[in-house]
């Protein structure tokens, strides 16, 4: 991790981070598939129009890799966050995604040979789980509904790490052929299911400020945030890159609590704290500078 793939880093929290905010805005007008096909067709609209502008062309051979990393990544991730979000606040959504960097060294150790576990990790993975049980605390278990709202976003970052790993196959291909070809994919697989369960063209217009939301998380937080996602891949490890996930939820709690009315809450900043330390470890660098 250089000085450019940790500003790479900072910058995809920064698009990422926001993404929580508007899915609570969006999630309260359209159901959480249609609005995941929106963000995530849009986005590779986008990506497909700036490759034809630059003459190039999705790689072929690719479909299969593109479909699963789309799966992963976008379709079952991104619906479960968004469903999630309807249930449990955009802060608290951010939070228990910040443990996707904890699945990526425990799976990354099993399909990986070099992302392997080590004492840091496992101290690291540890750190994490108690930053979560803390984070949700027991009053939570007072309504079913806050209950599946959390577990939908824990799931959600289980697909995440899956994903990030898979994204590896995508190392040597162009960020934007590979961001491009993976929202192409995960639209294929969103249309149909948002047609079959949602039935869209059954539900009222949105409004201007709806709409407004939609392009913003499809251009900015996916487009954008995808096209550094993988030019970040292309330098660092899947479980530095998934650092990034620690890095939004302070992004997240701050849109929800001025835009949303959304509390910050003393346990909500001690359970941060406490995956913060695990990420901490994670990262190894403290460690190696307290033996130095």
């Amino acid at each position: 991790m250089n000085a450019r793939n940790w500003s790479l880093l900072f910058l995809l929290s920064l698009l990422w981070g926001s993404s929580f905010f508007f899915y609570k805005v969006l999630v309260a007008a359209l159901p959480p598939v249609t609005v995941v096909l929106g963000r995530v067709g849009i986005a590779a609209i986008a990506l497909n129009v700036l490759l034809l502008a630059r003459g190039e062309r999705l790689p072929r051979g690719r479909w299969k890799g593109f479909l699963i990393s789309g799966v992963l990544n976008n379709v079952l991730s991104f619906v479960l966050i968004c469903w999630g979000e309807t249930r449990i606040t955009s802060g608290m959504a951010s939070i228990l995604n910040a443990i996707t960097p904890m699945f990526v060294v425990v799976i990354g150790h099993y399909v990986t040979h070099d992302e392997k576990m080590s004492w840091p990790k496992i101290a690291g993975v540890a750190l994490g789980i108690l930053g979560t049980i803390i984070l949700v605390g027991p009053q939570a278990f007072h309504g079913a509904s806050a209950i599946l709202g959390e577990v939908a976003v824990i799931v959600a970052s289980v697909f995440y790490a899956m994903g990030g790993l898979y994204s590896r196959h995508f190392r040597g291909l162009p960020p934007l052929a590979a961001a491009a070809g993976q929202l192409t994919a995960a639209t294929a697989v969103l249309l149909p299911l948002s047609l079959a369960i949602d039935r869209p063209w059954t539900l009222p217009m949105p409004d201007g400020h709806i709409w407004a939301a939609l392009l913003a998380i499809a251009l900015v937080n996916t487009a954008m945030a995808y096209l550094v996602y993988f030019r970040l891949l292309a330098g660092a490890a899947v479980t530095h890159a998934s650092l990034v996930t620690f890095l939004i939820p302070p992004i997240a709690l701050l849109l929800g609590a001025v835009a949303l009315g959304e509390a910050i809450t003393l346990q909500a900043v001690s359970g941060m704290a406490v995956i913060a330390m695990g990420l901490a470890a994670l990262d190894g660098r403290l460690l190696k500078g307290r033996r130095s």
